[in-house]
């Protein structure tokens, strides 16, 4: 087995400076380090338990529906969240809705169009509390 000390997910947008002012400013995700310098200069972002690093350039965006990558935000509040971020002008797909499964999800896209879904565990969810165990 691999020990694994660390992960992130590595992004390459098309634009890297709109999507840095995407998820520095408007998603508000706090810095963990940058390298290189100038417009190419890689990011790498706190992600709970991980990170996002935006690095490199890729040519061309990413059709939401075919996206090889989701990204999975668990917050506190996805109301609030809701709120928050239509404030700093960033498009909601889908507000929140709480799903058959229990979770309440809300879904936005970055600016090449990777999907995130933003999901609160309610406090008696089974992620969040399972009885006898």
């Amino acid at each position: 087995m691999v020990h694994v000390l660390s992960s992130r997910t590595l992004l390459r947008p098309t634009d890297p400076e709109r999507s840095r002012v995407f998820y520095g400013e408007q998603l508000g995700l706090a810095v963990y380090r940058e390298f290189g310098a100038g417009p190419e200069r890689g990011t790498v972002y706190f992600l709970g338990g991980g990170f996002l690093e935006l690095s490199g350039r890729a040519e061309t965006g990413t059709d939401p529906q075919a996206a090889p990558v989701r990204l999975w935000l668990q917050v506190a509040d996805a109301a609030a969240a809701h709120e928050e971020l239509r404030a700093k002008g960033v498009e909601i797909v889908r507000p929140p809705v709480r799903e058959p499964w229990g979770l309440v999800e809300m879904w936005v896209a970055d600016p090449d169009g990777i999907p995130l879904v933003l999901v609160e565990v309610p406090a008696e969810h089974p992620l969040r509390y399972r009885p006898g165990i």
